[in-house]
């Protein structure tokens, strides 16, 4: 039986202008080019996989031997070609049409590229994609795997207050932020809780998923989620840092809103599949609030604490 979502292979056809635009965005752009001018010394050989535009092989050319350069869009195969023939080494970059999924290169490479990523690791198909290669390239070429750009992704969820009207018309949908600036519609009802640490050298399911409680730690009325998604796009032993790039934050609106209080506790549980549509976390979800509990041991110290004659009045008081 197939997964209902499985022919909606969405991250296969991000259109040209959409690529375009990613040019644009210098934190995504600056990070790559550190992690790639990191991890890829000189003389050694790439792998893009999706390569868009063709600036991240253009960045590896700076120092690799060879590039390539897998696409599957014919669009943006003949951009990708024109634009390389305008840089600097682009010469080194042999752009081929395939389909990533099934793409194995001639020889090993040292580094494989590949930002297939979304929010939430949903649309695009990051996860499949390079489990897939693993897979295939063991089988091939034996020995170790290459270095992966991004060498990880963590993702977190928390409880939101965000207001959904726009000029007088309510409108619960879904809601992309930037993460590098201040968002005045969200109030966060509670810190952001990690539910997946995930490192694409080592095993990982195709299933991202959650089934824990988030402290609220203020009062609000809880009518959505936000999906954070932070990758690790280089880890530099050397310094102890790493090289990081947040996607864009997703709001997810909850069907009806929940009213909370701080010391409430959220129960949430969800699963998708990884590469899956939006609504594939929402079908999944279930949430329910968990009021606080008496802090019983809190009014024992207390009561400890209080001077004895305080205590004798309050005995007093009790038995009159």
């Amino acid at each position: 039986m197939k997964n209902k979502y499985e022919s909606l292979e969405l991250g296969q056809f991000i259109p040209l202008h959409y690529h375009h635009n990613m040019l644009n965005d210098t934190v995504r752009m600056q990070g790559f080019k550190d992690a790639i001018d990191l991890l890829v010394k000189p003389g050694a050989t790439v792998l893009e996989l999706g390569g868009g535009t063709g600036v991240q092989s253009f960045f590896a050319a700076q120092k690799a031997r060879k590039v390539y350069c897998v696409e599957r869009n014919p669009e943006l195969i003949g951009a990708a070609r024109s634009l390389l023939a305008q840089n600097q080494n682009g010469g080194k970059v042999e752009i081929i049409q395939a389909d990533a999924m099934h793409y194995l290169p001639p020889e090993p490479v040292d580094v494989v590229i590949c930002e297939m990523l979304h929010t939430g690791l949903l649309r695009e198909k990051q996860m499949p994609v390079i489990d897939s290669f693993k897979q295939r390239y063991l089988k091939k070429f034996g020995g170790t795997l290459p270095v992966f750009i991004p060498e990880a992704s963590i993702q977190a969820i928390q409880p939101l207050e965000h207001d959904f009207h726009f000029a007088g018309f309510y409108a619960p949908t879904i809601q992309f932020q930037n993460p590098y600036v201040i968002q005045e519609r969200s109030k966060g009802l509670g810190d952001p809780e990690v539910f997946q640490l995930l490192a694409y050298a080592e095993s990982y399911s195709q299933t991202c998923q959650w089934d824990g409680e988030i402290l609220i730690t203020g009062d609000g009325q809880l009518n959505a989620l936000r999906l954070i998604t932070k990758n690790l796009l280089a880890i530099n032993v050397t310094t102890c840092s790493t090289i990081d790039w947040h996607t864009q934050y997703i709001v997810l609106p909850l069907p009806e809103s929940i009213q909370v209080s701080k010391g409430d506790h959220i129960a949430i549980r969800f699963s998708y599949q990884g590469g899956a549509p939006l609504n594939a976390l929402t079908d999944s979800l279930q949430i329910r609030r968990i009021s606080k509990q008496t802090p019983v041991l809190e009014l024992a110290l207390e009561a400890m604490n209080q001077p004895a004659e305080s205590q004798t009045a309050a005995v007093h008081a009790h038995q009159n």
